[in-house]
């Protein structure tokens, strides 16, 4: 089951003025909103990103229409990874680069892909494929129209790539005013300042949204967590607790993974509840998910919070 959610498009923050109105996004129904970046309904008015863009210590600049979109991601530190393919630089439809980074890094709505096994990478592609694995708004129809080989190429890259911190994870039961932008695709900043209770969630922004939205990949997000969600975290990833088993057991004793099983330590927290969310809910049952369903079956939503919290907070390698 899942429910439709359909929000007019405002002024791209990276595009040109016009745009089209996109299809309806679909979410699945009855999970909660925060872990998937479900838009407002209200969106505050936003200013466009216009002329020549520059991130800081990079040699490059870009026209921040030449940058806009799915197409053609900035590319602001090419000296630190290998070449890279052009299913991931572009030009190309849906480059991987525009979501992912350059870095691998990603966004809250995207995955960190930094350093993934190249054999994960390519089954959670095929999973995509087959719709084994659900995300109907946009990896699924991007991984059909993708051939084997790009997929290989890009997987390869990405594993090579060192993954760096990236979050900062802090516990507090009022974080800042936010909400999600149908532009960015992840939660921000309130125009109108202020805090709220941080409730059963996980609130995590940009720290700098200016060099976020030109995909800066030195500039990384800050996590709002539920106080003492990182020392229940810790204990329900190492010892299980009374619901689960160790993560340790599968991920490896550093959570740095073991063999084609991914690393957990310094993933994006919201990104990891997601994915806890929907393996429990089935709407993620592909390869790899079979054997965490029995274990994620027991997780409350705070526990998910909690694990997420934990990993998040932990250096990547």
């Amino acid at each position: 089951m899942r429910r439709t959610v359909t929000i007019a498009l405002l002024t791209s923050l990276l595009a040109p003025a016009a745009a089209q109105t996109p299809a309806p996004l679909v979410f699945p129904k009855g999970l909660p909103d925060w872990a998937f970046n479900v838009p407002d309904a209200v969106q505050p008015p936003a200013t466009p990103i216009t002329g020549v863009v520059r991130a800081p210590g990079s040699a490059r600049e870009y026209d921040a229409s030449a940058i806009a979109g799915n197409t053609n991601p900035p590319d602001w530190f090419p000296e630190e990874h290998r070449p890279a393919p052009r299913v991931v630089a572009g030009p190309a439809p849906n480059a991987c680069g525009s979501c992912h980074l350059m870095s691998g890094q990603g966004h809250p709505e995207s995955a960190d892909v930094a350093g993934l096994p190249a054999e994960y990478f390519i089954r959670q592609m095929n999973d995509f494929k087959s719709g084994a694995r659900r995300e109907v708004n946009r990896m699924e129809p991007i991984a059909r129209a993708l051939s084997d080989e790009d997929v290989r190429l890009a997987a390869e890259y990405y594993a090579a790539l060192a993954p760096t911190p990236f979050v900062d994870v802090i516990e507090t039961a009022t974080p800042p005013k936010t909400y999600v932008s149908i532009l960015a695709r992840h939660r921000v900043l309130s125009p109108a300042g202020g805090t709220e209770p941080i409730g059963r969630r996980i609130v995590q922004i940009p720290k700098d949204p200016f060099r976020t939205n030109i995909r800066d990949p030195k500039s990384g997000f800050i996590a709002y967590v539920p106080p003492g969600s990182v020392r229940r975290g810790e204990q329900l990833v190492k010892t299980g607790g009374d619901i689960t088993v160790p993560c340790a057991k599968c991920h490896g004793d550093a959570l740095m993974g073991l063999g084609d099983v991914p690393r957990l330590a310094g993933m994006q927290p919201v990104y990891i509840a997601r994915q806890l969310i929907s393996m429990g809910n089935g709407s993620s049952a592909g390869t790899n998910s079979a054997p965490m369903k029995p274990v994620v079956a027991k997780l409350s939503e705070d526990d998910v919070i909690a694990i997420s919290a934990y990993l998040g907070s932990l250096p990547p390698r």
